[in-house]
């Protein structure tokens, strides 16, 4: 069957050809000769340094065809480097052109080895200083001066090259219940300020959209899937806030005697004006903001958005409300998955079938905002590619004896939901279980894990992996990532990485995502959202603080891919106290077929 039922929150027509790329890498070589440049630094990044970009600012992508979320293009006169970390290494092979674009490994292949091997005699590379952060530029300028490579901010040549580039979003800001937010925004201000006062600063330039939303208790609609107001702002130690976006957005807001509101336009003229100590943020401000306030002699005090921290560590209001919202997801994704486990084995289901499906089981809800990401429907070789997004071009049938993933998520107002599942149809490989179940197992030691405080991200990293480093597999991408309560899906600075230093508090909702990935054939990953909370003490145990995860995810596992006989006693209790737990949170609020389909799911092993 065909599900031809429209969805309302995402496209599935290719968003670039890769034919489109030789000609507009040649218009950018044309450009920066005529700039006297020896390159350009084309990073898939907005003046606001966040993950998700408007669609004015997918440069990368309508430079080259990649479409990816992370990565960037370096551009000589002689070759063009698309650098793509481990998830997307087969998946820029198919979108960019590869007479005009070589793909490089990243971050094994740093830019500035890439850059001193192919220019050997020295050159000037442009960047935009309003797509590059301080941190960054600083790194290049150490590494490439001795090389006699220089760097020269400029304005950005890809906008003197694109005719049609979209405008800039001006969609409205909205109010944030405080009910939801556990906190007015009167409060997070003057608590941000205390903290400006304490640390001896004037102010803080703030220029995460999601950090300003936070801090107003407002949220829009300029991004895809994230629901935040595009700004910048600036916070001084008595909690005024002056926000700089297109005024006519916060109409419907009313009045705050603490808050100005101004035009873009004027943003670069008030940092100039300001009385430091001015704290900035070097790893997520425009290196624009320093090149300001260098020239208008403003001290920078360096320092984390102080609005950062505060804000992934959730109220017990946000935690409620998510939990309340992640409840509802799971019986959408229940009746989901009771619908693919009847359709599927009669064939004829596809990719893009199930992301409507599934989008629409959430509309069911009444009250779905929009997803959270594009939809991951991959079935078979697709589900290799860990970030693949379905086309009408790509869209594959469902077969038997294939396995299926789907990683998907939904904004409610309540909260921001992430989940993955990987189903079998018909009777899975062996191989299948054997990799499934070492995801598993990792998935289950993170959701088991109790730490000291003190312990960061990256000491539980190795969780998630063990099972799967025994069989000599592993996956390219971190275990988990920081999610937000109707803000961003991806959501700093908490992670599960190897690379994260940052100590795990309580309130911080993380991803728990193990994955593998076969090339060519299949791909696994099963995700359920986890919160840090205070672990309560242990008869004889130290009297030392002890912090453990608190699962938020609610939905079967599928049993057919489990190998039960791989698994410990404890792992085993797991699944079946997790499915147990599934079964009496959802059960209820489905219709009949869908809740004795759930009990066989949920069905000890």
């Amino acid at each position: 069957m065909t599900d031809t039922s429209p969805t309302r929150f995402q496209s599935f027509t290719a968003a670039t050809c890769p034919e489109q790329g030789p000609p507009r890498l040649a218009a950018l070589r044309a450009e920066l000769a005529t700039q006297g440049l020896s390159g350009f630094l084309v990073p898939r990044a907005d003046a606001h340094q966040g993950e998700y970009v408007a669609a004015r600012d997918e440069r990368l992508a309508w430079l080259t065809g990649f479409t990816g979320s992370a990565g960037f293009c370096a551009v000589l006169p002689d070759r063009a480097g698309v650098f793509i970390d481990g998830r997307y290494r087969v998946q820029v092979k198919d979108q960019v052109a590869l007479s005009d674009f070589t793909p490089v490994n990243w971050p094994e292949t740093a830019l500035e080895d890439w850059l001193k091997d192919h220019l050997p005699k020295g050159g000037t590379i442009g960047f935009d200083p309003w797509l590059h952060t301080s941190q960054e530029i600083d790194r290049l300028e150490a590494a490439l001066t001795p090389a006699q490579i220089s760097l020269r901010p400029v304005a950005n040549p890809v906008d003197a090259i694109w005719p049609d580039q979209p405008d800039r979003p001006d969609a409205p800001a909205t109010g944030f219940p405080v009910e939801i937010a556990g906190k007015r925004s009167g409060e997070k201000r003057a608590e941000i300020a205390d903290a400006l006062a304490r640390a001896g600063q004037a102010a803080a330039v703030l220029t995460l959209p999601d950090s300003i939303c936070w801090l107003l208790n407002i949220r829009g609609g300029d991004l895809p899937h994230l629901p935040a107001v595009q700004a910048f702002a600036i916070i001084d130690s008595r909690g005024h806030v002056t926000l700089f976006s297109d005024p006519a957005k916060f109409e419907a807001l009313g009045p705050d005697p603490n808050i100005t509101l101004t035009h873009w336009d004027e943003f670069e003229a008030a940092l100039a004006t300001l009385s430091g100590p001015v704290r900035v943020d070097p790893a997520t401000a425009p290196h624009r903001v320093r090149m300001v306030l260098d020239a208008a002699g403003v001290e920078i005090a360096t320092g984390q958005d102080p609005c950062i921290l505060p804000k992934a560590c959730k109220t017990p209001a946000e935690i409620r409300a998510t939990t309340t919202a992640h409840i509802r997801d799971g019986v959408a994704f229940a009746r989901f998955l009771h619908w693919f486990d009847t359709e599927a084995p009669t064939g004829g289901l596809t990719e893009i079938d199930c992301a409507r499906k599934l989008e629409a089981f959430r509309a069911d809800t009444g009250v779905l905002k929009d997803i959270s990401f594009d939809t991951i429907s991959a079935a078979g070789p697709h589900a290799a590619l860990p970030h693949y997004r379905v086309s009408e071009a790509s869209d594959a049938t469902i077969t038997p004896g294939q396995i299926y993933l789907v990683d998907s998520g939904a904004q409610y107002e309540d909260g921001t939901t992430d989940i993955t599942r990987t189903i079998a149809v018909g009777t899975p490989g062996e191989d299948e279980r054997s990799a499934f179940t070492q995801v598993l197992r990792g998935m289950i030691a993170v959701s088991r894990a109790r730490f000291p405080k003190g312990i960061a991200g990256r000491d539980l990293d190795s969780l998630a992996r063990m099972p799967l480093w025994q069989a000599g597999r592993d996956f390219d991408h971190g275990t988990g990532h920081g999610v937000g309560v109707y803000l961003s899906v991806h959501e700093g600075p908490q992670r599960i990485s190897r690379v994260s230093t940052l100590p795990l508090l309580p309130g911080m909702i993380l991803s728990n995502e193990p994955g593998y990935y076969r090339e060519g054939a299949f791909g696994i990953r099963i995700e359920n959202l986890i919160v840090v909370r205070e672990a309560p003490a242990l008869p004889g145990g130290d009297p030392r603080a002890m912090l453990e995860f608190d699962t938020i995810t609610w939905a079967p596992i599928d049993r057919r891919l489990i190998d039960a006989d791989a698994m410990n006693r404890d792992e085993i209790a797991w699944i079946d106290a997790y499915h147990a737990q599934t079964a009496e949170k959802l059960r209820s609020h489905l219709p009949p077929d869908a809740a004795d389909w759930l009990d066989r799911a949920t069905a000890p092993l």
